[in-house]
């Protein structure tokens, strides 16, 4: 059984539950390849054997996360029309106080993941004051891809956000007024001048850290401004090389259990970790391992995997 030594302290940056929606017909998105340079398009595998692997992933995940204590509201989609199902987290965000934001999202058959049983559940289970809906902002091509493209400092209250077509900042100074979070945005491209798609594979902020590739913001002055301003909300900053970034190493979630906080990491994202980075974790939470290398063919990995739930209990 997994145990941690450290702290039970409940944080309300890192969530106790988390949606999870189980793909049956997986698949890398070709609608979303051509600024996800994250994505492999190509494989050995026949679809079938695709499918197949990332349905066992997931399950494998989901028991995982479950023993260790976390709360999964686990969701089926068989559809094929909706190859990125399995990270809801873009579609849809859960506040303190009762809010749930729905997001406008940049590809078309994306926006076929919103599911109205989801939200349902939610409301059924735990108190929603509102739901906020951007998503009609979609007619006019405006998109902000919630916590993909948003990483967000729920203690602090500052919304991180690299640039890109997925975090319009009309939307985004919306969202921030309408949840109380101080923007801060910054330009970032990678070796090959390509802008990073969401912001949540170059960084992760948890409660007593925050994992960020600071060499991908394309402006040293930013950078020194967003690691001060983690500073200033007392996280020790861990710099993620180019490379581990390309091995999801930025794309993980901190989490609440019973017997402490965890990190949950993709297996292939710790396996690029330093032994130092990964003592600087282990001061304040225990890393969860996950092994999806399947899924994380489609761009993403194990936080988009994870919309994780900010709301109280009924």
């Amino acid at each position: 059984m997994f145990q941690s030594k450290l702290s039970k302290s409940f944080s309300i940056q890192a969530p106790s539950a988390v949606v999870m929606v189980r793909p049956h017909c997986f698949s890398p998105n070709p609608q979303t390849a051509s600024d996800n340079h994250f994505q492999q398009m190509h494989s050995h595998c026949s679809a079938l054997e695709l499918s197949q692997k990332a349905f066992e992933e997931h399950s494998l995940a989901w028991q995982r996360l479950e023993q260790v204590g976390v709360k999964v509201h686990l969701f089926e989609d068989t559809q094929a029309l909706t190859p990125d199902s399995v990270f809801p987290n873009n579609w849809f965000s859960t506040h303190t106080g009762g809010h749930i934001a729905l997001y406008p999202m940049y590809s078309a058959n994306r926006r076929q993941e919103r599911r109205g049983d989801i939200i349902e559940t939610l409301k059924q289970q735990y108190r929603v004051q509102d739901v906020i809906d951007y998503t009609g902002m979609e007619y006019d091509d405006l998109f902000l891809e919630g916590t993909g493209a948003m990483v967000l400092d729920h203690l602090a209250r500052v919304a991180y956000v690299a640039q890109s077509k997925r975090a319009d900042p009309v939307l985004l100074e919306r969202f921030c007024t309408h949840f109380n979070y101080e923007p801060m945005v910054f330009k970032t491209a990678d070796r090959h001048g390509i802008p990073i798609y969401h912001t949540n594979v170059m960084m992760c902020i948890a409660t007593e850290f925050a994992l960020l590739g600071t060499e991908l913001i394309t402006s040293q002055e930013r950078a020194k401004q967003v690691v001060q301003r983690l500073a200033e909300s007392g996280k020790e900053w861990i710099d993620l090389t180019e490379d581990q970034i390309a091995h999801f190493a930025g794309n993980a979630l901190e989490l609440n259990t019973p017997n402490g906080r965890v990190l949950a990491i993709s297996a292939r994202a710790l396996g690029s970790l330093q032994a130092q980075q990964i003592k600087t974790i282990e001061k304040s939470c225990q890393i969860l391992s996950l092994n999806i290398p399947t899924i994380e063919m489609a761009g993403g990995s194990v936080r988009c995997m994870l919309a994780g739930i900010h709301l109280s209990s009924r």
